[in-house]
Protein backbone atom coordinates (compact mmCIF):
# COMPACT_ATOMS: atom_id res chain seq x y z
CA UNK A 1 0.00 0.00 0.00
CA UNK A 2 0.99 3.61 -0.63
CA UNK A 3 4.24 2.99 -2.55
CA UNK A 4 4.69 6.75 -2.87
CA UNK A 5 4.99 7.14 0.90
CA UNK A 6 7.79 6.38 3.34
CA UNK A 7 7.06 5.39 6.93
CA UNK A 8 9.18 5.83 10.05
CA UNK A 9 8.90 6.87 13.71
CA UNK A 10 8.77 10.55 14.55
CA UNK A 11 11.90 12.31 15.79
CA UNK A 12 12.52 15.64 17.47
CA UNK A 13 13.76 16.94 14.12
CA UNK A 14 10.22 16.63 12.73
CA UNK A 15 8.84 19.68 14.57
CA UNK A 16 8.63 21.89 11.47
CA UNK A 17 7.06 19.16 9.32
CA UNK A 18 4.61 18.36 12.14
CA UNK A 19 3.52 21.99 12.41
CA UNK A 20 3.02 22.21 8.65
CA UNK A 21 0.85 19.08 8.68
CA UNK A 22 -1.26 20.21 11.63
CA UNK A 23 -1.84 23.63 10.08
CA UNK A 24 -2.88 22.02 6.79
CA UNK A 25 -5.37 19.90 8.74
CA UNK A 26 -6.67 22.99 10.56
CA UNK A 27 -7.39 24.73 7.26
CA UNK A 28 -10.01 22.04 6.57
CA UNK A 29 -11.07 20.76 10.00
CA UNK A 30 -11.51 24.18 11.65
CA UNK A 31 -10.92 23.08 15.22
CA UNK A 32 -9.23 26.34 16.21
CA UNK A 33 -5.83 24.68 16.71
CA UNK A 34 -2.83 26.29 15.01
CA UNK A 35 0.81 25.48 15.66
CA UNK A 36 4.31 26.91 15.55
CA UNK A 37 7.40 24.75 15.30
CA UNK A 38 8.03 25.40 18.99
CA UNK A 39 4.57 24.07 19.85
CA UNK A 40 5.08 20.79 18.02
CA UNK A 41 8.57 20.38 19.42
CA UNK A 42 7.04 20.56 22.90
CA UNK A 43 4.88 17.57 21.98
CA UNK A 44 7.83 15.65 20.57
CA UNK A 45 9.94 16.08 23.73
CA UNK A 46 7.10 14.95 26.00
CA UNK A 47 8.79 12.68 28.58
CA UNK A 48 5.89 10.21 28.25
CA UNK A 49 5.96 9.98 24.46
CA UNK A 50 8.39 7.24 23.46
CA UNK A 51 8.82 8.21 19.81
CA UNK A 52 10.83 5.17 18.77
CA UNK A 53 8.33 2.66 20.18
CA UNK A 54 5.22 4.82 20.17
CA UNK A 55 4.96 6.74 16.90
CA UNK A 56 4.70 6.35 13.15
CA UNK A 57 4.70 9.03 10.45
CA UNK A 58 4.10 8.92 6.71
CA UNK A 59 6.05 11.15 4.33
CA UNK A 60 5.67 12.09 0.68
CA UNK A 61 9.22 13.19 0.04
CA UNK A 62 10.02 15.72 2.76
CA UNK A 63 6.34 16.47 3.51
CA UNK A 64 4.71 14.74 6.46
CA UNK A 65 1.25 13.58 5.36
CA UNK A 66 0.16 11.67 8.45
CA UNK A 67 1.22 10.58 11.92
CA UNK A 68 0.19 8.61 14.97
CA UNK A 69 1.73 9.10 18.40
CA UNK A 70 0.86 7.59 21.76
CA UNK A 71 1.52 8.89 25.25
CA UNK A 72 1.58 6.52 28.19
CA UNK A 73 0.69 7.56 31.73
CA UNK A 74 3.34 8.15 34.39
CA UNK A 75 0.99 6.60 36.95
CA UNK A 76 -1.64 3.89 36.53
CA UNK A 77 -3.59 1.95 39.14
CA UNK A 78 -6.38 -0.33 37.90
CA UNK A 79 -6.64 1.28 34.44
CA UNK A 80 -3.87 2.59 32.18
CA UNK A 81 -5.36 5.03 29.67
CA UNK A 82 -2.92 5.51 26.79
CA UNK A 83 -3.62 8.62 24.72
CA UNK A 84 -3.42 8.16 20.95
CA UNK A 85 -3.15 11.26 18.78
CA UNK A 86 -2.78 11.55 15.03
CA UNK A 87 -4.02 12.94 11.77
CA UNK A 88 -3.78 12.84 7.99
CA UNK A 89 -3.21 15.66 5.52
CA UNK A 90 -6.49 16.53 3.73
CA UNK A 91 -4.93 15.68 0.34
CA UNK A 92 -4.17 12.13 1.50
CA UNK A 93 -7.40 11.19 3.27
CA UNK A 94 -9.64 8.26 2.33
CA UNK A 95 -6.69 6.31 0.94
CA UNK A 96 -6.13 4.01 3.91
CA UNK A 97 -3.39 6.14 5.48
CA UNK A 98 -5.45 6.90 8.58
CA UNK A 99 -6.38 3.24 9.03
CA UNK A 100 -2.74 2.15 8.91
CA UNK A 101 -1.71 4.86 11.36
CA UNK A 102 -4.56 4.12 13.76
CA UNK A 103 -3.72 0.41 13.80
CA UNK A 104 -0.06 1.21 14.35
CA UNK A 105 -1.01 3.50 17.23
CA UNK A 106 -3.02 0.77 18.94
CA UNK A 107 -0.12 -1.66 18.59
CA UNK A 108 2.25 0.96 20.01
CA UNK A 109 -0.12 1.47 22.93
CA UNK A 110 -0.03 -2.26 23.63
CA UNK A 111 3.76 -2.28 23.57
CA UNK A 112 4.18 0.71 25.88
CA UNK A 113 1.49 -0.58 28.22
CA UNK A 114 3.30 -3.92 28.53
CA UNK A 115 6.53 -2.06 29.25
CA UNK A 116 5.25 0.42 31.86
CA UNK A 117 1.99 -0.79 33.47
CA UNK A 118 1.42 -4.45 32.54
CA UNK A 119 -0.64 -5.22 35.65
CA UNK A 120 -3.26 -2.59 34.84
CA UNK A 121 -6.11 -2.79 32.33
CA UNK A 122 -5.24 -1.08 29.03
CA UNK A 123 -7.59 1.46 27.46
CA UNK A 124 -6.59 3.43 24.35
CA UNK A 125 -8.12 6.93 24.13
CA UNK A 126 -8.63 9.17 21.10
CA UNK A 127 -9.87 12.73 21.68
CA UNK A 128 -11.07 14.68 18.65
CA UNK A 129 -13.57 17.37 17.63
CA UNK A 130 -16.93 15.80 16.84
CA UNK A 131 -17.36 17.55 13.48
CA UNK A 132 -14.12 16.35 11.79
CA UNK A 133 -15.26 14.60 8.61
CA UNK A 134 -14.64 10.86 8.50
CA UNK A 135 -13.18 10.64 12.00
CA UNK A 136 -16.10 8.77 13.59
CA UNK A 137 -16.18 6.21 10.79
CA UNK A 138 -12.43 5.66 11.02
CA UNK A 139 -12.28 4.99 14.75
CA UNK A 140 -15.51 2.98 14.87
CA UNK A 141 -14.12 0.69 12.16
CA UNK A 142 -11.22 -0.14 14.51
CA UNK A 143 -13.51 -0.88 17.47
CA UNK A 144 -13.44 2.45 19.31
CA UNK A 145 -16.64 3.59 21.03
CA UNK A 146 -17.58 7.05 22.37
CA UNK A 147 -17.27 7.18 26.16
CA UNK A 148 -17.28 10.90 26.96
CA UNK A 149 -18.19 14.26 25.47
CA UNK A 150 -16.51 17.60 26.11
CA UNK A 151 -17.67 21.11 25.31
CA UNK A 152 -15.44 23.96 24.22
CA UNK A 153 -16.78 27.23 25.63
CA UNK A 154 -15.87 30.85 24.93
CA UNK A 155 -16.29 34.15 26.79
CA UNK A 156 -16.27 37.53 24.96
CA UNK A 157 -14.86 39.47 27.95
CA UNK A 158 -15.82 43.15 28.00
CA UNK A 159 -19.16 43.87 29.66
CA UNK A 160 -19.95 40.15 29.91
CA UNK A 161 -17.66 39.68 32.93
CA UNK A 162 -19.65 38.95 36.07
CA UNK A 163 -18.98 40.15 39.58
CA UNK A 164 -18.56 36.90 41.54
CA UNK A 165 -16.18 37.34 44.45
CA UNK A 166 -14.11 34.94 46.51
CA UNK A 167 -15.49 34.03 49.95
CA UNK A 168 -14.15 35.97 52.91
CA UNK A 169 -10.85 34.78 54.31
CA UNK A 170 -9.42 33.70 50.98
CA UNK A 171 -6.81 35.46 48.87
CA UNK A 172 -5.66 35.04 45.30
CA UNK A 173 -2.12 35.35 43.99
CA UNK A 174 -0.59 35.07 40.52
CA UNK A 175 1.87 32.35 39.59
CA UNK A 176 5.45 32.74 40.80
CA UNK A 177 8.43 30.43 40.68
CA UNK A 178 8.34 29.77 44.46
CA UNK A 179 4.63 28.90 44.23
CA UNK A 180 4.94 26.61 41.20
CA UNK A 181 4.98 23.44 43.29
CA UNK A 182 1.81 24.58 45.09
CA UNK A 183 0.14 25.07 41.69
CA UNK A 184 1.07 21.55 40.63
CA UNK A 185 0.08 19.97 43.93
CA UNK A 186 -3.33 21.67 44.02
CA UNK A 187 -3.98 20.63 40.42
CA UNK A 188 -3.29 17.02 41.37
CA UNK A 189 -5.50 17.19 44.48
CA UNK A 190 -8.33 18.95 42.64
CA UNK A 191 -8.41 16.37 39.85
CA UNK A 192 -8.18 13.25 42.04
CA UNK A 193 -11.86 12.45 41.42
CA UNK A 194 -12.02 13.60 37.78
CA UNK A 195 -12.63 10.84 35.26
CA UNK A 196 -9.47 9.68 33.53
CA UNK A 197 -7.16 12.09 35.38
CA UNK A 198 -3.87 11.02 36.91
CA UNK A 199 -1.30 12.97 38.98
CA UNK A 200 1.16 15.07 37.00
CA UNK A 201 4.76 14.51 38.13
CA UNK A 202 7.14 17.49 37.85
CA UNK A 203 8.53 16.57 34.43
CA UNK A 204 5.04 16.18 32.97
CA UNK A 205 3.96 19.48 34.56
CA UNK A 206 6.91 21.32 33.02
CA UNK A 207 6.26 19.86 29.59
CA UNK A 208 2.47 20.25 29.43
CA UNK A 209 1.81 23.29 31.61
CA UNK A 210 4.79 25.52 32.37
CA UNK A 211 5.96 25.72 28.77
CA UNK A 212 6.08 28.44 26.09
CA UNK A 213 2.26 28.76 26.02
CA UNK A 214 1.91 29.25 29.80
CA UNK A 215 0.72 32.69 30.91
CA UNK A 216 2.01 33.27 34.46
CA UNK A 217 0.40 36.70 34.92
CA UNK A 218 -3.00 35.18 34.09
CA UNK A 219 -2.63 32.03 36.24
CA UNK A 220 -3.76 32.12 39.85
CA UNK A 221 -3.71 30.26 43.14
CA UNK A 222 -6.23 30.69 45.97
CA UNK A 223 -5.05 30.33 49.57
CA UNK A 224 -7.07 30.13 52.77
CA UNK A 225 -6.41 32.22 55.88
CA UNK A 226 -3.68 29.82 56.98
CA UNK A 227 -1.91 30.10 53.62
CA UNK A 228 -2.91 26.64 52.44
CA UNK A 229 -3.57 26.52 48.68
CA UNK A 230 -7.12 25.37 47.89
CA UNK A 231 -7.80 26.22 44.23
CA UNK A 232 -5.94 26.85 40.99
CA UNK A 233 -6.49 28.34 37.55
CA UNK A 234 -3.90 28.01 34.77
CA UNK A 235 -4.10 30.10 31.60
CA UNK A 236 -2.36 29.33 28.32
CA UNK A 237 -2.10 31.21 25.01
CA UNK A 238 -1.08 29.99 21.57
CA UNK A 239 0.77 32.51 19.45
CA UNK A 240 -0.12 30.61 16.28
CA UNK A 241 -3.84 30.92 16.99
CA UNK A 242 -3.61 34.70 17.28
CA UNK A 243 -1.48 34.90 14.12
CA UNK A 244 -4.11 32.89 12.22
CA UNK A 245 -7.25 34.55 13.60
CA UNK A 246 -6.25 37.94 14.97
CA UNK A 247 -7.91 36.94 18.26
CA UNK A 248 -5.89 36.75 21.47
CA UNK A 249 -7.57 33.92 23.36
CA UNK A 250 -6.85 33.19 27.04
CA UNK A 251 -7.37 29.47 27.43
CA UNK A 252 -8.28 28.46 31.00
CA UNK A 253 -6.59 25.08 30.73
CA UNK A 254 -6.78 24.04 34.39
CA UNK A 255 -9.49 25.14 36.83
CA UNK A 256 -9.88 23.14 40.02
CA UNK A 257 -10.74 23.27 43.71
CA UNK A 258 -9.66 20.67 46.24
CA UNK A 259 -12.59 18.53 47.27
CA UNK A 260 -13.05 19.68 50.86
CA UNK A 261 -13.39 23.32 49.76
CA UNK A 262 -15.96 22.83 47.00
CA UNK A 263 -19.45 24.27 47.18
CA UNK A 264 -18.30 27.61 48.61
CA UNK A 265 -18.16 29.60 45.38
CA UNK A 266 -14.36 29.57 45.23
CA UNK A 267 -14.19 28.47 41.60
CA UNK A 268 -16.74 31.08 40.54
CA UNK A 269 -14.80 33.83 42.26
CA UNK A 270 -11.52 32.60 40.81
CA UNK A 271 -12.89 32.47 37.25
CA UNK A 272 -14.33 35.99 37.61
CA UNK A 273 -10.97 37.22 38.89
CA UNK A 274 -9.17 35.59 35.96
CA UNK A 275 -11.64 37.03 33.44
CA UNK A 276 -11.03 40.55 34.71
CA UNK A 277 -7.28 39.95 34.68
CA UNK A 278 -7.11 38.69 31.09
CA UNK A 279 -9.34 41.52 29.91
CA UNK A 280 -7.00 44.03 31.58
CA UNK A 281 -4.02 42.25 29.99
CA UNK A 282 -5.36 42.77 26.47
CA UNK A 283 -6.86 39.40 25.62
CA UNK A 284 -9.87 39.44 23.29
CA UNK A 285 -11.55 36.29 24.56
CA UNK A 286 -11.35 33.54 27.16
CA UNK A 287 -12.07 29.87 26.56
CA UNK A 288 -12.26 26.57 28.41
CA UNK A 289 -13.12 22.91 27.86
CA UNK A 290 -15.51 21.03 30.13
CA UNK A 291 -16.28 17.34 30.52
CA UNK A 292 -20.03 16.92 30.05
CA UNK A 293 -20.07 14.51 32.98
CA UNK A 294 -17.66 16.44 35.18
CA UNK A 295 -18.13 16.70 38.96
CA UNK A 296 -20.91 19.09 40.01
CA UNK A 297 -20.28 22.70 39.06
CA UNK A 298 -18.07 22.13 36.02
CA UNK A 299 -20.16 23.14 33.03
CA UNK A 300 -22.59 25.31 35.02
CA UNK A 301 -19.72 27.25 36.55
CA UNK A 302 -18.58 28.52 33.17
CA UNK A 303 -22.06 29.16 31.80
CA UNK A 304 -22.95 31.23 34.86
CA UNK A 305 -19.75 33.20 34.27
CA UNK A 306 -20.88 34.06 30.73
CA UNK A 307 -19.23 31.34 28.64
CA UNK A 308 -21.17 29.82 25.74
CA UNK A 309 -20.47 26.45 24.03
CA UNK A 310 -19.04 26.61 20.50
CA UNK A 311 -17.74 23.11 19.73
CA UNK A 312 -18.03 19.55 20.99
CA UNK A 313 -15.30 16.94 21.36
CA UNK A 314 -15.64 13.18 21.70
CA UNK A 315 -13.44 10.85 23.73
CA UNK A 316 -13.28 7.51 21.95
CA UNK A 317 -11.98 4.44 23.79
CA UNK A 318 -10.79 0.97 22.85
CA UNK A 319 -10.02 -1.92 25.17
CA UNK A 320 -7.74 -4.03 22.96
Amino acid sequence: MHPELTWRPLTREDARASADLLNAMEAVDRTGENYTEEDTLQELVDPYADLERGSLAAFAGEVMVGYAKVRFRPVAAEVHRVFLDGGVHPDHRRRGVGTRLLRAGVEAARALHALHHPAAKLVVDVHKAEHVAGLAELVRAQGFTPVRHYRHLEHPLGDAIGDAALPDGLRVEPWSEPADEDFRRVRNLAFEDHWGATPMPPDHWRNKVVNQTFQPAASFLVRDAAGTPVAVLVTMWWEADTAATGVRDARFMVVGTVREHRGRGIASGLVAHALRAVADQGYDRASASVDSAAPPGGSGLFERAGFTPTMRYVRWALEP
